[in-house]
């Protein structure tokens, strides 16, 4: 699928606003190209079922990144889905601005992350529905008897995401080792009813990016940077692993790790790593490269 988006107000500045666009699109792709309607999923039983996010990866450049995005960009996005059985699915979305790369995704290609003109984002989701009424906790899968996938394509093995966020939830990283003597930082977030749930009561997906950019800022802070280093920042990786969803009334526990990036090309090129846990529970983990561009004097 192909289409032409004009950035609004609604989907740039906090990068949580665009992952929330781009999530979208992959429900409007799925709806499009699979005979069901995400928005209004339902399972054998005629529950809800919700196509939700398990994996989540955002590549730019320095040309092109999420927090570059502002009113009246005009982008150009492809999608196309990749068939994992009838309970997962995954999408791959180039955007480019500007001249990026137009036409046909090709895996090979997408998978080199080769023009800097793009932003590329790959989402693995899977079908689930709640396993007790009024809880987030304990969601079991569950697909829509209407979700047709054996059309398509299949991904190459070599790009599949399954070793890749299998590691993340057996080490807490998507680091293959992490460097040793990281910079640490721990923060607490109490989940927000009024701004961090969607529609149905869950944590919304998108909350989990704005989740990782709150103790982000604060660690900055706490290295004396202020909040317009913060906002020059240029991320240009994350991946984020979903494990769990949690309660309105949860308290969570944010851990974080900090290197320079050993094979970055300036010294304020950095590696974080944060795993994000409910009561002990770990619900997500996320691994970013971020590249801080300057310091102003008195902007803390």
């Amino acid at each position: 699928m192909t289409r032409t988006e004009v950035v609004k107000p609604g989907m740039c500045g906090p990068s949580s606003l665009f992952m929330g666009e781009v999530g979208d699109w992959t429900w409007d792709t799925v709806s499009a190209l699979c005979g069901t309607n995400a928005f209004d999923a339902r399972n054998a039983a005629g529950d809800p079922t919700y196509l939700s996010f398990y994996y989540f990866h955002v590549r730019g450049s320095r040309d092109l990144h999420v927090n570059a995005l502002t009113f009246g960009d005009e982008l150009a996005v492809t999608s196309r889905l990749f068939g994992f059985g009838s309970e997962s699915v995954l999408a791959l979305h180039r955007i480019g601005r500007g001249g990026g790369r137009t036409g046909e995704l090709d895996p090979d290609r997408f998978y080199a992350f080769d023009d800097p003109g793009c932003i590329y984002v790959e989402t693995f989701n899977r079908w689930i529905s709640r396993g007790a009424p009024g809880s987030n906790e304990g969601l079991v899968k569950s697909s829509p008897v209407d979700f047709r996938h054996e059309h398509l394509p299949t991904l190459p093995g070599a790009y599949s995401p399954r070793k890749v966020y299998g590691h993340a939830r057996s080490t807490g990283t998507f680091l293959a080792r992490k460097p040793d003597d990281p910079v640490t930082f721990t923060a607490d977030y109490p989940v927000e009813p009024s701004r961090d749930l969607n529609g149905v009561g869950l944590l919304y997906f998108a909350s989990y990016f704005a989740i990782v950019d709150w103790v982000l800022l604060r660690f900055w802070r706490h290295r004396g940077l202020g909040v317009a280093d913060f906002l020059r920042r240029v991320v240009l990786d994350q991946r984020l692993c979903y494990l769990g969803n949690a309660n309105a009334d949860s308290v969570l526990r944010l851990r974080l790790e900090c290197w320079p990036a050993p094979d970055g090309e300036g010294e304020d090129e950095e590696i974080v790593n944060l795993v994000m846990e409910d009561r002990g529970r770990v619900i997500a983990v996320s691994t970013l490269r971020v590249l801080r561009r300057g310091d102003t004097d008195g902007d803390a």
